[in-house]
């Protein structure tokens, strides 16, 4: 398979930088590398002291990492969750950063190759993993997950109206013959769901919940933010794209308590740094604009925020 089988549009491309980048001359790490995008933007933006560790799980991902690292000594690449870059940047010498890059969610790339598992709207072996070769596939984890832990991933990661119906449906249906492949989970997702929404495939909703659990999205950008506080230098950005409600909530509500530090009793004289407090936001959220999203209709549920770490 080649790369360029399938394409990919980064999504708020200048934005996304010009929120990430405060020194020419720093260290930054592109959390998502994808193909590329934004760090190949990045990277014409730094000086040549400048340096740039992309992080991703999936393997093609890697091999377009590969690519640039020979192509630019100031990058390098990673196969790993940004879940562990504190760690993984550990290994390489470094404990702090200028800038934070993540840009959260599911690749075109991954979407348009039927073999990844996920999407409904092709056929193939139900898997939805970042890194295949890595943990559980989507459908081994619908094989030995209880009815109960299925229906509250559907509520809770997919805002599934009828996850309890959709969830007995599906146990009912593993029973009778395994489910492995897309078209088979989405067919029986689209037959249990009662009240499909208009312009939406009834299964939108429990794919997207799917995926999250058998990757832990939600769990590693709760990690990744809270090591982005020790890794960002004083003046550091964390620049962060979301693509649906429950990841945005989490960033801004993070951004929001690193805003207000501890709870104290009204009137106590504290200083912002007695008080805990470690980020600001940096102007408001970014939307994509009609322009990009008629150009690439997969952003338009992009949300961009930026924080700035305050002094140490």
């Amino acid at each position: 398979m080649n790369l360029e089988d399938f394409l990919h549009t980064t999504v708020l491309l200048q934005e996304t930088v010009d929120g990430c980048l405060t020194d020419p001359d720093g260290v930054y790490v592109d959390g998502t590398f994808g193909r590329g995008g934004h760090s190949r933007l990045l990277l014409s933006k730094l000086s040549a002291q400048g340096r740039l560790i992309g992080f991703d799980k999936d393997p093609l991902a890697i091999r377009s990492g590969k690519e640039l690292e020979q192509e630019d000594s100031r990058f390098q690449i990673v196969q790993a969750s940004f879940a562990e870059m504190k760690t993984e940047l550990a290994r390489l010498g470094i404990s702090q950063v200028d800038g934070i890059l993540l840009d959260l969610g599911v690749s075109s790339p991954q979407l348009d190759d039927a073999e990844r598992g996920f999407s409904f709207l092709r056929d193939g072996p139900l898997d939805m993993r970042m890194n295949p070769d890595a943990g559980l596939s989507a459908a081994q984890w619908l094989a030995q997950t209880p009815e109960k832990e299925i229906a509250r991933v559907l509520k809770e990661y997919g805002e599934e109206r009828y996850a309890k119906r959709i969830a007995n449906w599906l146990v009912k249906a593993q029973q009778e013959e395994p489910i492995t492949t897309t078209l088979r989970l989405a067919e029986i997702v689209k037959a249990a769901n009662p009240n499909w929404e208009r312009h939406k495939h009834p299964a939108t909703r429990a794919f997207q919940a799917i995926r999250i659990a058998v990757n832990n999205e939600l769990g590693d950008l709760e990690n990744v933010l809270s090591e982005s506080v020790e890794l960002l230098s004083s003046g550091g950005h964390l620049a962060v794209i979301s693509f649906h409600s429950l990841e945005d909530r989490m960033v801004k509500r993070f951004i929001r308590a690193q805003e207000k530090g501890k709870d104290v009793p009204v009137g106590i004289p504290l200083t912002d740094d007695q008080l805990g407090k470690t980020m600001k936001r940096v102007g408001k959220a970014i939307m994509p604009g009609k322009e990009e999203i008629d150009r690439n209709a997969r952003s338009r549920s992009a949300v961009l925020r930026v924080a700035e770490r305050l002094a140490r």
